[in-house]
Parts: structure tokens; C-alpha cells; sequence
């Protein structure tokens, strides 16, 4: 069972305490408090884990201070849509809204290399209007051998571009609890000039003791990628891990499986998950369409394949694009051969613009169509 307080009680609130006092009466429940902070008002849940068909939701839901009780009923406890469960699946973080209703482009390096490649980057975003970014400072690698990143030497001179750039959100890797402490630090040390959403990567999408650190800290939104060899309800329940810890403000990524039937694709691409997935649970979800695909191959029509899988995900609903760009990709450290060229980032922002056109138009005429048919 999830108890809504009424929104801004906070939890030095009396109400607060006899609500909590009420529910701790209740034999074989546990309590747990998660609050969130949103830019107009905080808002405090309760979870409610154990046998809770029993408890009586009529009186917990007229309790002074709650707003309304939701008995679960799906299997995400905390992320899952639940029977008359009218929460918002949007979250607001830095002045930049995610949601299963927005669309979020993040073009960038996919590992930083260069501050004057990173000033290229961050230069060509702003003059295209965008906000946000992708920098990959943490990078793990199939072989010890291979660029692992810069990690946390890169970081001030990152975010202090950002800054100058007016880039609002950096997706940056995270592999170990410290790089969310280096990256804490060099925030605070530059003065907070942007702001980061930590990526946890699909070769730690089951590393459960990451998930709980990262989910034990609210200051931070995560992106989670699926795993690339497991099953998408895995996946999902690595999410759960996440918000079960307390930071439920999370973008979950689709980036392609781990299967030879993709080729010749790097990865098998799993699009068609994205209303799957917003079905599900009330998560935004992103996708990358430079890992799912690897390479810069075009169609027959002259289309690159990255560009056609991209407006596959946004006509399906996807709500965030990770994509991989580079002022000079054949000096690239880690995905040279996939990365798009700065002179594309107008075309391919104007393609998406044109699927997401499309997805709307698509909605309109699904809700038309069912208003006539009602």
C-alpha cells in the first residue's frame, strides 16, 4: 500500500507522526518514508511492505494529513500503475521536465576526451537551442585495456562549460557509490553550474548494491539502462531497486539486446518496448539509438539507420533520446564510428521533430477515434 500526504506536510509535521505512530500499529508492516522535492511543493509518500490486504484503506485514507491511499496492484510496488493510482508519472529536476508526456534530447560525447572537444559540444548545443547533454566521464569497458574515462579530473572543467553554455542536465555514468560523491564535489566546487542525472549503465543494471546506493540519494534524477542480456521485467525490477531505496525519479532507457539476430546492428533494437514500458510503470522512457545501432550505416533512401531508429522510438512515445555526437569522431576515445557529426545535430533534432509530430498526431486521432466509437 502506498499512503499520499497531503501536499508540503512535512515530516516535522504532529499529523505526520500520528500517521506514521497509526500505521506502526498495524503487526508485519514495515514503514518507510520517501519524500519528494519538486520546485513548487514537496510531496511525502508512504510505503507500506508486507501483508497489506488486510489493512483497512478507507481509514488510513481519512486520516488527518492524507490525501488519498493506493492499495497495489501491480507488481512495481512503488513504480508500477496501480487501481485508481492518479499520480503524475512527470518529474521536474533543474528547470527540466521529465515525463511520459515530454521529450528530452541529450546529444553528446559518449566519453569525454577534449575540453576544447567538450566546448565544441557544449557550443553546437546551445546554438541549436538544446539544454542538455550526454558526457560520459566514468566509461567501464568490455576489455581492462580500453579507455575507462577520465572520471573525476574531467569533471570541473565539464561543468564549468556547462555552465557557460547554459546546459541545464548532464547524463554522466556512475559505476561505483564515489563517482556520485566526486561528482557531488565538483558541483559544489564550480557552484553548481548545471546539473546531472546519474546513468546507471546496462553492464550494471544488476549490480544491486550500486542501485541501493544510488537510490538511497535523492539529490540526483537516474537514467537506467536495461540490461543488454536479460529480460525487460528484470530490467525493471533493477528500476524498482532504485526507487524502493527512496529516488523514485527515474528515466528508464532502452539500448538495444545483446543478440546476434540484430546484425548488423551492434545491438537488437527494442523500440518497440517504449509503450510497453509507459503501460507498466510511470517512468519516462528514453532510448539510445547510437548503442542500439553502432555504426553510421544509411539505408537505401540515404537515411542513417541511427536516424531511422530514433524516429521509430519517438513515433512509439519515447520521452528521452540519448545520442552520441563528436567534433571529430575518428579522434574519438570510445565510439568513434558511431558518433554523429556536429553539422548533423540540426538535421537530426529536425528529424525528430517530425516523428514527434507524427506521435501526436497519432494520439489526437486514437482519442478521436475513441470519443466516436464511445
Amino acid at each position: 500500500m502506498i499512503v499520499i500526504l497531503e501536499p508540503n506536510l512535512s515530516t516535522d509535521d504532529q499529523r505526520y507522526r500520528t500517521i506514521v505512530d497509526h500505521l506502526n500499529s498495524y503487526p508485519g508492516v514495515l514503514v518507510r518514508t520517501h519524500e519528494v522535492k519538486g520546485q513548487q511543493q514537496s510531496l511525502t509518500e508512504i510505503y507500506l511492505i508486507g501483508d497489506t490486504k488486510p489493512l483497512p484503506i478507507d481509514t488510513i485514507s481519512a486520516l488527518p494529513g492524507v490525501e488519498h491511499a493506493i492499495r497495489v496492484s501491480a507488481e512495481y510496488r512503488v513504480l508500477g500503475r496501480h487501481t485508481n493510482d492518479l499520480r503524475g508519472a512527470n518529474f521536474e529536476y533543474n528547470c527540466v521536465t521529465f515525463g511520459q508526456d515530454t521529450l528530452n534530447v541529450f546529444a553528446g560525447l559518449c566519453a569525454v576526451d577534449t575540453p576544447g572537444h567538450v566546448e565544441a559540444m557544449m557550443r553546437a548545443l546551445q546554438e541549436n537551442g538544446q539544454h542538455c547533454t550526454r558526457m560520459g566521464a566514468y566509461k567501464p569497458r568490455t576489455s581492462p585495456y580500453a579507455f575507462q574515462g577520465h572520471g573525476a579530473s574531467c569533471l570541473p572543467y565539464v561543468f564549468e562549460l556547462a555552465g557557460k553554455y547554459g546546459i541545464k542536465v548532464i547524463a554522466m555514468e556512475v559505476t561505483h557509490e564515489s563517482h556520485v560523491e566526486e561528482i557531488h564535489q565538483a558541483l559544489n566546487q564550480t557552484g553548481n553550474p548545471t546539473g546531472v542525472i546519474l546513468q546507471i549503465g546496462t553492464r550494471n543494471t544488476q549490480n544491486f548494491e550500486l542501485l541501493k546506493s544510488v537510490g538511497r540519494q535523492n539529490e540526483y534524477p537516474v537514467l537506467l539502462k536495461r540490461g543488454f542480456g536479460i529480460t525487460l521485467e528484470e530490467s525493471l525490477n533493477a528500476a524498482e531497486y532504485l526507487a524502493s531505496e527512496g529516488n523514485s525519479r527515474i528515466v528508464f532507457c532502452l539500448r538495444g539486446m545483446k543478440t546476434h539476430l540484430g546484425d548488423p546492428h551492434r545491438n537488437f533494437v527494442d523500440f518497440a518496448h517504449v509503450p510497453v514500458v509507459k503501460r507498466l510503470t510511470r517512468m519516462p522512457v528514453c532510448i539510445d539509438c547510437s548503442h542500439s545501432v553502432g555504426t553510421r550505416i544509411a539505408s537505401s533512401d540515404g537515411i542513417l539507420d541511427i536516424s531511422h531508429v530514433t524516429a521509430q522510438g519517438v513515433v512509439a512515445g519515447a520521452n528521452m533520446i540519448l545520442a552520441d555526437f563528436h567534433p571529430a569522431p575518428e579522434k574519438a576515445l570510445v565510439d568513434g564510428p558511431q558518433a554523429l557529426l556536429l553539422k548533423e545535430l540540426p538535421y537530426f533534432l529536425e528529424d525528430i521533430a517530425i516523428a514527434r509530430q507524427a506521435y501526436l498526431d497519432r494520439v489526437k486521432l486514437n482519442k478521436k477515434f475513441l470519443e466516436s466509437n464511445h
